[in-house]
């Protein structure tokens, strides 16, 4: 990094105002989960009916009875274009340490004129292309097929951006002869033997089966950089990692890193994630400093009481 253009970022950084303290008002989280496809909203929607065929596989882990894809798909594509949504994709994460999705949109052409459709079919699979995905050399790249499968546990999405938004479905990702390709499906199989094991610990003790739920309180810990600095480090928006670099001036001296105060500028891009993710439904509880500088974390509730599949 040029000496140069590292005194005027920090010139530039140093001038900066966080900005005012907001007045004192009432406090409101009345946008929790909004953008989610959740109970609530599926009562809405869906016909009592269909509704109790679904609750019944995402709470009791029932088999998805197939015939209620098509109600599922209208009243989700119905709740997704009230909230502004034009395209739907299946969301995965294949093995790449990242996220996958491709968008289409809802338009049908119908006579010379366009309706919106969803239907059960575009609901329940997909089939991507997965000859971009690591496969750990499970096939060949002129036999790359993945499928996506809806995953009924982890509710539906709304992910917005500068001038749309659209419909997340999570889904599980798979090839034609069922090797996993993404991270989900080992994950839902892990819970299916977990699932058979307690069954039949519980009856062992003569006591009534009951849908197993896993908990986790997922901690992401990461570093925050201004942009300014970013930008002049080939090695951070290149390989995401530190290559070269000198040790901090400042380390652990005074001991105050991981209860000390919160700058006002860190403090601000915290309560901006927070707003996102209470309204996608993530519990996002704690927040405090880390060890080391510049470095933060967020905590979140235990998924027993979040939407699975975040």
């Amino acid at each position: 990094m040029s000496n140069e253009y590292r005194l005027k970022a920090i010139k530039e950084i140093a001038s900066e105002n966080a900005g005012a303290n907001l007045p004192a008002a009432p406090a409101n989280i009345d946008f929790y989960g909004e953008d989610v496809f959740n109970a609530e909203a599926m009562r809405a929607y869906l016909p009592k009916d269909i509704c109790k065929k679904l609750f019944a596989t995402i709470d009791d882990g029932a088999p998805l009875d197939p015939s209620i894809a098509g109600e599922v798909a209208h009243a989700m594509k119905k709740w997704a274009i009230d909230r502004g949504a034009t395209h739907f994709t299946h969301w995965f994460q294949p093995l790449t340490g990242s996220t996958a999705e491709k968008h289409d949109s809802f338009l049908e052409p119908e006579d010379g004129k366009a309706i919106l459709a969803f239907s059960g079919k575009n609901l329940i699979v997909g089939e991507p292309d997965a000859s971009s995905f690591p496969s750990g050399g499970l096939r060949s790249t002129f036999e790359a097929r993945g499928y996506t499968a809806w995953d009924p546990t982890s509710p539906a999405f709304i992910k917005r951006h500068g001038n749309g938004a659209t419909l997340c479905i999570p889904t599980a990702f798979c090839s034609y002869t069922g090797e996993a390709l993404d991270k989900k499906t080992p994950l839902l199989r892990s819970i299916q033997a977990l699932q058979k094991s307690a069954d039949r610990l519980m009856g062992l003790f003569g006591v009534a089966q009951q849908k197993v739920t896993v908990t986790l309180g997922a901690e992401q810990e990461y570093f925050l950089i201004d942009k300014r600095f970013y930008l002049q480090r080939p090695d951070l928006y290149q390989a995401g990692r530190t290559l070269f670099g000198a040790a901090p001036a400042k380390h652990q001296q005074m001991e105050d890193h991981y209860f000390g105060s919160i700058p006002a500028r860190i403090i601000n891009f915290m309560n901006d994630v927070e707003k996102e993710l209470w309204k996608l439904g993530i519990p996002a509880k704690t927040r405090h400093n880390e060890v080391a500088p510049a470095q933060f974390e967020p905590q979140h509730a235990d998924y027993g009481s979040a939407p699975p599949g975040r």
